[in-house]
C-alpha cells in the first residue's frame, strides 16, 4: 500500500514524539501496525462469535458472517478511537455514524466473499473467511477509516 504524499497527523504526532525515528512516513507504518493488531482482536472476537454460532447453534456460516462482524465491529471501533488512529477528541456519534457505513460495507464485502469461496467455491468456512478478511482489510477498511472514519479534521 502506498504512503501519502504528505504526512498524516499520526505520522506528525509520531514523529514529534519520537524526533530519532527521522521520517514523518513511520507514523504512516506504525499506524497501519496498530490497525492491524487492532483487526487482529477484533477479528478474533468475530471469528469466536461465527465459529461459536456455527458449531453451538446449527446456524449456516453465510448467516453467522455479519453477526460476527458486528460484534467484531464494535470492538473495532473502540480500538480505533482510543488507540489505532487516536481520535478520541470530537464527536464519538459522528466518527460511529461512518464507522457504521463503513463496517456496513465491510460485513457486506465479507459475507459476499464468504459467499463467494465456502457456498460456490466449496472452500472450508473458517479459511474461506480468513482469506476474505485479510483482504477486505487491507482494501478497504484501513483505508476507509484512516481517511473517512477517524480523519483528522482541518480547521
Amino acid at each position: 500500500m502506498p504512503l501519502p504524499a504528505t504526512p498524516s497527523a499520526d505520522a506528525r504526532d509520531d514523529f514529534a514524539a519520537n524526533p530519532a525515528a527521522g521520517d514523518p512516513a513511520v507514523g504512516t507504518w506504525r499506524t497501519l501496525g496498530r490497525h492491524q493488531l487492532g483487526a487482529i482482536a477484533a477479528t478474533a472476537v468475530d471469528f469466536a462469535t461465527m465459529i461459536a454460532l456455527v458449531e453451538l447453534t446449527g446456524l449456516s456460516p453465510e448467516a453467522a458472517t455479519p453477526l460476527g462482524a458486528l460484534l467484531g465491529a464494535v470492538t473495532n471501533f473502540s480500538l480505533g478511537r482510543a488507540w489505532i488512529f487516536r481520535r478520541h477528541t470530537g464527536h464519538w456519534a459522528a466518527q460511529a455514524s461512518r464507522y457504521a457505513f463503513v463496517s456496513a460495507a465491510s460485513a457486506g464485502w465479507n459475507t459476499l466473499g464468504e459467499q463467494l469461496m465456502h457456498g460456490m467455491g466449496h472452500v472450508q468456512y473458517v479459511a474461506a473467511r480468513a482469506m476474505v478478511s485479510l483482504v477486505v482489510s487491507l482494501l478497504w477498511n484501513f483505508p476507509m477509516q484512516r481517511a473517512f472514519v477517524f480523519r483528522e479534521r482541518r480547521a
